[in-house]
């Protein structure tokens, strides 16, 4: 038996009282991955990005282990959620104009404490500062420094379009602003290189552009260790206090914490290890994060049909959004249908060894994602569930 069929034969035994669909997360897997990162960190305290979580049980867990400190959120109403829930560290890495939120950070002692807000643009301080009302209590800030790759004269761009500021003078000058406003705080700096942390480096079946990636990486790593020391200096020539310069991603976790101006990393895929992070070379995680739909129809030889399954994750479309069909090996989509709302074909061999109620095993292409179509994470441990958790969506969060 192979080691992915011996999964599948331990998650069919957990969840053979349940009913599909569900999703499940093994948390054999889970904390392995959680070693692995912290392996990879060498020492630097990894903040979890509660993005690609989104299961406050699953926050805990990890954040109670060694090597771990701080949360990175995804809106301001998740962080205040979060910091009246108990968690005392939390980085909110997007810009908002939650006015109603900030009014609320405002007026409070403790959540003023346990939450930073991102900043890229002296606007976003005005924004700040009309919605604060009569709230007195410091806002802590925290600035992002643009992160991607330049070529050609900067006619070529490559990394995501976020932060507007990139050189050591624009960062320097937006710290001055902080620091000349009464209410505010400038307590950290971002630069989230997703462009390594995030695409992945050795695409099976694509050699050329495998190495095309790796040597842009290369590149951009250098370039970016370079800026980014020149960035922090120079900021801390205005906020000598500052307390934490974050960066990089699953992806690039050993390679940023190489960085004597970095003191913390980010990372929060490599828990749940979705698909996009099988095509990296600088590490390998298990699948822990999955989800199954039962096997609903037999249109003929070689195919099945699944009820549901069409989850595409976010970013530009493609077939590497689609999840995966992964336990049991061997089936693919329908090259006509794909995954569908409502149905999923699935073709291959093992079709005709599927019977009416049996569950297919999926893995999404990204990670907190799963978590938007289900409203329940079933632990398992062996092959046992040993928990029932709520997702964000069970709790009735929906941030986004």
């Amino acid at each position: 038996m192979t080691p992915r069929a011996a999964d599948r034969a331990r998650y069919d035994r957990a969840t053979a009282h349940l009913d599909a669909p569900l999703a499940v997360v093994d948390l054999d897997a889970f904390d392995a991955n959680a070693d692995g990162l912290v392996a990879r960190a060498a020492g630097k305290p990894v903040r979890v990005a509660s993005k690609s979580l989104r299961c406050r049980a699953l926050l805990e867990r990890v954040l109670a282990r060694p090597g771990f400190a701080g949360v990175m959120a995804f809106t301001l109403e998740e962080s205040l959620w979060l910091a009246r829930s108990g968690f005392r560290d939390v980085l909110l890495a997007y810009p908002s104009v939650d006015r109603a939120g900030f009014a609320e950070l405002a007026r409070d002692a403790e959540l003023a404490a346990a939450v930073t807000v991102m900043v890229d643009d002296p606007a976003q301080l005005d924004l700040v500062d009309a919605a604060r009302g009569d709230g007195r209590e410091e806002v802590r800030v925290c600035l992002e420094l643009d992160t991607s790759l330049r070529l050609l004269g900067g006619r070529v761009r490559i990394g995501a379009l976020r932060s507007p500021l990139r050189e050591p003078a624009q960062l320097a000058e937006l710290a001055r602003s902080v620091a000349r406003r009464p209410g505010f705080r400038l307590v950290g700096l971002m630069a989230y290189e997703g462009h390594v942390a995030g695409v992945g480096d050795a695409v099976a079946g694509r050699p050329l552009r495998s190495r095309a990636v790796r040597l842009m990486q290369s590149v951009a790593r250098r370039e970016l260790a370079t800026r980014r020391a020149a960035v922090v200096a120079a900021v801390r020539g205005v906020a000598p206090e500052l307390e934490f310069v974050n960066g990089g991603g699953t992806g690039s976790v050993q390679y940023t914490v190489a960085e004597d101006a970095v003191t913390e990393v980010a990372a929060g895929s490599g828990l749940y290890v979705p698909r996009l992070f099988d095509d990296f070379s600088s590490f390998a995680g298990r699948p822990a994060a999955l989800f199954a739909q039962p096997v609903v129809r037999r249109p003929g030889v070689g195919v099945v049909t699944v009820l549901g399954g069409g989850y595409p994750a976010s970013g530009a479309p493609g077939r590497d959004r689609l999840p995966v069909p992964y336990l049991p090996e061997g089936l693919r989509y329908d090259a006509r249908e794909g995954p569908g709302e409502v149905q999923t074909p699935l073709v291959g061999p093992p079709a005709d060894d599927l019977l009416i109620g049996d569950k297919v095993w999926f893995r999404h292409a990204k990670a907190g994602e799963l978590c938007e179509r289900f409203d329940r994470l079933h632990l398992v441990e062996g092959d046992r569930v040993t928990a029932v958790v709520p997702t964000y969506r069970g709790e009735g969060r929906t941030f986004l």
